[in-house]
């Protein structure tokens, strides 16, 4: 008769469960009634066999070595009966990508998060709050305009209360700082140039017109896009694109000649921010570098406060230190003034960063569409909020703008998944 103090042998023969727990409890018959084979008294070992590709079932072959069990008759009881009802175990386990499965039941089942459970319902709470940022962003950028009329100062606070907030991210590891070197930097430069030189000319046209009209300008943006994709880039653009984009720019031609808050300062800045994004959006594309989304733009931030401070300082330097900080606290107080300034700066840079996790969630499409949204909400609230008087004119060229765009919109995204598609199929 076999010892006692033999152990019992487990081998998990699927290679894609790399750990298993075993928790001490027992389960009643309805969760573990395996049958036994050929429960003889000789020399073999217990033995899980392979999970089932779909993971439906994990089956037990029982083989088992005496154990020294005879001295209380068990294994003439499990010939007299081939049927036995084992303390079963309920087992959790990691495969081999790391991702927690239950076993219980019998059967193997992958513990899913949240997001994976509900994916509808967390895009769009991403739609949501890209969106509520952004809205608060503009009123509140605006309201400190009011009071503080100094953009390329301010433009300097929303990069760096930004930076601010990436640095302490990196400090927990929310995200893990990927790693930067000279050519990586070399690549990332013209990108944030561009957006610190688009991001201040955006400041300069809100604190001079309206919100509304900044953004109705800022429509614009895909026409210049187009433009620099065909006559410098070299890509050719569908005639159908070239004409989705006549609404938008009849539509913010209407809108400019009546618009009550019109000035030159607020249009050309305006526009040189379209062209500023137009060749960020050129340079991106030649500096794909393969990190992640969060630390690139954690990155661009950071080059692009550079680029801020200089024209900050001997623009409005001279202004801010003789009266504008003093005529500011006396308005508001200065809590409500640092205040305003940290949070414009937080909000800005999370809403940049939550239309960056949106794209990563959908398809091109419906970004595209949840970006013209979002301008109409923009434009609605700064015109409820503020009480700005715009002309019927005004209003029917904003419309038409903005539903050129869309149209622009959907036919890009459209295009896009088509080529995405054709490669895929061409790949596969």
């Amino acid at each position: 008769m076999a010892s006692a103090s033999n152990p019992v042998h487990f081998s998990v023969q699927r290679p894609r469960v790399s750990s298993l727990y075993l928790l001490t409890r027992r389960i009643s018959i309805s969760h573990g009634l395996f049958k036994a084979r050929s429960l003889e008294p000789k020399d073999s070992s217990l033995a899980f066999s392979p999970l089932s590709e779909n993971g439906k079932h994990l089956g037990i072959v029982h083989s088992v070595r005496p154990l020294g069990l005879d001295m209380f008759g068990w294994n003439q009881h499990l010939k007299r009966r081939r049927l036995d009802e084992f303390p079963a175990v309920a087992a959790a386990a990691a495969d081999a990508d790391g991702d927690e499965i239950n076993i219980s039941d019998g059967t193997v089942k992958a513990t899913k998060s949240f997001g994976e459970r509900f994916p509808a319902l967390v895009t769009g709470f991403f739609f949501f709050m890209w969106y509520f940022l952004n809205v608060i962003f503009n009123i509140l950028n605006k309201k400190v305009y009011n009071y503080f009329p100094y953009p390329y100062f301010v433009s300097v606070v929303h990069l760096l209360v930004g930076v601010g907030y990436c640095l302490v991210s990196w400090s927990v590891g929310l995200p893990k700082r990927a790693p930067i070197d000279k050519e990586l930097l070399a690549l990332l430069t013209p990108v944030a140039f561009c957006h610190a030189l688009g991001h201040v000319m955006s400041n300069v046209s809100f604190a001079a017109v309206a919100v509304s009209f900044t953004h109705t300008i800022k429509a614009l943006e895909p026409f210049f896009n187009a433009a620099a994709s065909q006559f410098v880039l070299g890509h050719q653009i569908p005639l159908s694109l070239w004409l989705s984009l006549a609404p938008v720019v009849i539509g913010v031609s209407m809108a400019s000649l009546t618009e009550l808050s019109f000035n030159w300062t607020g249009f050309i800045s305006a526009m040189v921010s379209n062209i500023a994004f137009t060749y960020r959006s050129i340079y991106s594309k030649k500096a794909m570098t393969g990190m992640d989304s969060t630390n690139v733009y954690a990155y661009i931030s950071i080059i692009a406060l550079f680029f801020c401070i200089p024209p900050a300082i001997f623009i409005e330097g001279p202004q801010l230190m003789e009266y504008g900080f003093r005529n500011a606290i006396a308005k508001v107080g200065l809590f409500k003034f640092l205040s305003d300034l940290f949070w414009i700066g937080m909000f800005y840079h999370l809403y940049n960063q939550l239309a960056t996790n949106t794209l990563e969630r959908v398809a091109p499409l419906t970004h595209a569409v949840g970006n013209v949204l979002k301008r109409v909400f923009v434009i609605g609230f700064s015109i409820v909020v503020f009480g700005n008087k715009i002309s019927t004119q005004t209003g029917i060229g904003t419309v038409i703008a903005i539903a050129g765009v869309a149209i622009y919109s959907l036919i890009k995204a459209n295009m896009e998944e088509q080529k995405r598609k054709a490669a895929a199929a061409v790949s596969s």
